[in-house]
């Protein structure tokens, strides 16, 4: 998918909910067990009632890694069930040596058709050049993240003065474009989202940490949002778990359609 296309679909419904698919076998409806697949049937249910206010599926990949063969077919079937239009994002956070980064390339996005995957930095270039290489497949690269290790190293400074998480957002820029790389940027963080937005004014962010985490999408909009919109913001918990009970998947779609009326909101305010 080209960012075009991406732009009219958040124009299309008003909306830029990206919803996290981290199911989870111990926090699913315990009638659901009795099913051949259920995670399958758990997503299959999130997806079809809140298809309408998303513009993307990001299934966690280690959701389905920890459950083994049984957890890759889960995946690639819940892949297939996602409408065509909805933009697809492997949260894989994949990264290593150029050859090895290239195989992990190819399982995502030949095997699977994956249209994006999160994707560490630390390994430099040849790490993930080998992800960008594919046509309108994304690379969602780790800037600034909201979990508490990342003050750990991102925020240090480097020899040049400048936080390591800037030198990634300025470097990873020579490999890639606004056309075929995202960043990851923690919604906990509202006062370093405008920072980060300083430095790649017309890259989308995929911003986790708003609902169950505690981000303000007030926030991340007024920070973070530009002329083409520029975010897709992920809820997991808040909308995949906001019912243990049969009504698991209407919960979970009126959840869905609070967010989208709030970003319709901001949207109009902010996206000019």
């Amino acid at each position: 998918m080209d960012k075009q296309t991406l732009f009219e679909n958040i124009q299309k419904k008003s909306s830029f909910l990206c919803v996290g698919l981290d199911t989870d076998l111990s926090k699913i409806p315990s009638h659901l067990l009795k099913e051949e697949d259920p995670i399958f049937e758990f997503n299959k249910q999130i997806i079809d009632h809140t298809a309408d206010y998303a513009v993307a599926y990001k299934p966690n990949i280690a959701f389905y890694e920890a459950m083994g063969p049984k957890g890759w077919e889960s995946l690639q079937k819940t892949l297939e069930y996602i409408p065509k239009e909805i933009f697809t994002i492997a949260d894989a956070k994949r990264g290593d040596i150029g050859n090895t980064s290239k195989l992990y390339a190819k399982a995502f996005f030949e095997q699977m058709d994956f249209d994006s995957i999160t994707v560490a930095p630390y390994m430099g270039k040849d790490s993930v050049s080998p992800f960008l290489e594919f046509d309108e497949k994304w690379v969602i690269l780790l800037a600034l993240t909201s979990n508490e290790g990342s003050k750990d190293f991102q925020v240090l400074d480097t020899d040049g003065g400048k936080p390591l998480f800037q030198q990634v957002l300025e470097k990873s820029q020579e490999w890639g474009t606004d056309g075929n790389l995202m960043y990851v940027v923690g919604a906990t963080r509202g006062e370093k989202i405008a920072e980060v937005r300083k430095y790649a004014p017309h890259h989308f962010f995929l911003v986790p940490g708003v609902g169950a985490q505690g981000g303000s999408l007030e926030e991340v909009a007024k920070y973070g949002m530009n002329s083409t919109c520029g975010l897709l913001v992920n809820s997991s918990r808040g909308i995949i778990y906001a019912s243990a009970e049969k009504d698991f998947g209407v919960k979970a779609g009126e959840e869905a359609f609070k967010l989208q009326k709030e970003m319709a909101k901001l949207l109009e305010e902010y996206c000019k």
